[in-house]
């Protein structure tokens, strides 16, 4: 992997994101559990005793990197569904793949996001970031749902959480490609109809 130069942003007074964007990186190369602070600091190019300037130790530093993960995966979001799409279907399907996009763009905050075990309850602007993006999705659920009538309709909750988990999924197992799974199909051909199928199954889509 190719890293950023983050002492060119610490001369510049900004050791607390060099610091993070060091995190970033350790977290894609090693895990979110396989590097110490020390190493942060190392490849900022800062001493040892630096990053306590602004973080309590290597748990603070993965906060902070998935906090402004969820902050660009929120704004990703909300961009992929209000670009005037020309359907609620059409603007539904474009939530899963900035979701796809994402993971494969920002692996590192990706990671700090999703498989450090961060505690988001715990963290107010982190709960708040996190309830902005999946807020998006749960939107477009029920958007997509509104034809569908009120006693039959599915909570728009529900059907958010299953398509996340059924995003989720996709990205661990085809669109990192961490365990090394293989497919004959693209990521987003295995999440569109994927979620096809889940949504004829509510009644929300017609029989294709």
């Amino acid at each position: 992997m190719t890293r950023k130069d983050p002492r060119r942003g610490y001369h510049h007074g900004n050791l607390r994101q060099a610091l993070v964007d060091a995190t970033l990186d350790l977290v894609v190369e090693k895990g979110p559990f396989g590097f110490t602070v020390a190493e942060a600091a190392r490849s900022a190019g800062v001493s040892a005793a630096a990053p306590y300037r602004h973080f309590k130790g290597r748990e603070d530093l993965i906060e902070e990197a998935a906090l402004q993960g969820f902050q660009i995966f929120a704004d990703l979001m909300e961009h992929a569904y209000d670009t005037g799409q020309p359907s609620a279907l059409a603007a539904f399907s474009a939530t899963g793949r900035a979701y796809l996009a994402f993971a494969r763009n920002n692996p590192g905050h990706y990671i700090t996001m999703f498989e450090a075990g961060v505690s988001i309850a715990g963290n107010a602007d982190l709960k708040a970031a996190a309830d902005r993006a999946f807020g998006v999705l749960t939107r477009a659920a029920d958007d997509l749902s509104r034809h569908v009538p009120v006693e039959k309709r599915p909570p728009p909750a529900m059907v958010s959480n299953h398509v996340w988990a059924l995003s989720h999924g996709v990205v661990e197992l085809f669109a990192r490609g961490n365990p090394g799974t293989k497919s004959p199909f693209s990521a987003e051909d295995l999440l569109e109809t994927g979620t096809g199928i889940y949504l004829r199954g509510l009644g929300i889509l017609p029989p294709d």
